[in-house]
């Protein structure tokens, strides 16, 4: 199985041209503007939006419910494919996506878990997509670093699994309360070195290692489960 360091998360992916047309006849009308001179509700989407489609346009769902949920995804950035609304930046509401991380120890015998400072909830670590990722792998290897402190974690960039969930305390949010932000989770795997040494983050109440058979929310099983076997593991 081929891993890579958070550092070296890259990808590439196809980018729509556009063409504007003043809607007189003109023997200029086939000439391309440059994308910076159109408006922005007319410019294509992000290289990340073009990344997150292609990861999972092409991601191997295990089950009939995580295929249902990568239709799901998929349709959802297809939708969204305008630079001023691309689907993968929270103030896309009432759904984006978000990229979490699964952190195994050396030995795949214990998991990292974060206190979420909102939610009062034990989880993987995770957060939103930022205009400085590259991939749903870069975002997640990043959330991955900031709240755990780890130097060295090594994240394999191919998901692990697919979550939606409501979260009522996302901001900027929709204003509406009976029309809640579902967060849209690809969830990935990293190993972090036998000598890593964590820290607390803002965000965090606590910070833990759990035994992978003693995890403090049941919830999170399938998730570990899916993350070990991943890499191999039991």
């Amino acid at each position: 199985m081929g891993t890579q360091t958070s550092s070296g998360t890259t990808a590439s992916g196809p980018t729509a041209s556009r063409r504007a047309s003043s809607g007189t006849a003109s023997s200029d009308v086939g000439d391309a503007l440059p994308v910076s001179a159109l408006p922005v509700s007319a410019r294509p989407a992000s290289g990340l939006h073009a990344a997150a489609l292609a990861t999972l346009r092409s991601w191997t769902a295990p089950t009939p419910e995580q295929e249902r949920l990568r239709a799901r995804y998929v349709a959802h950035l297809e939708a969204h494919d305008r630079a001023d609304d691309d689907g993968v930046y929270r103030d896309c509401v009432p759904d984006h996506l978000t990229a979490s991380t699964v952190v195994l120890s050396h030995d795949g015998a214990q998991v990292l878990l974060t206190l979420h400072a909102k939610a009062r909830r034990w989880f993987q670590l995770g957060g939103h997509l930022e205009a400085g990722d590259a991939t749903p792998a870069a975002a997640a290897a990043r959330e991955a670093r900031e709240e755990s402190g780890i130097a060295g974690l090594v994240l394999d960039a191919v998901p692990v699994h697919l979550d939606e969930h409501v979260v009522p305390f996302c901001r900027p949010g929709t204003g509406d309360p009976a029309r809640p932000v579902h967060h849209l989770d690809v969830r990935f795997v990293a190993v972090a070195p036998a000598d890593a040494e964590t820290a607390v983050s803002d965000e965090s109440l606590d910070l833990r290692w759990w035994p992978v058979d003693a995890l403090p929310d049941p919830e999170l099983a399938e998730l570990v489960m899916r993350a070990r076997a991943r890499l191999g593991g039991a």
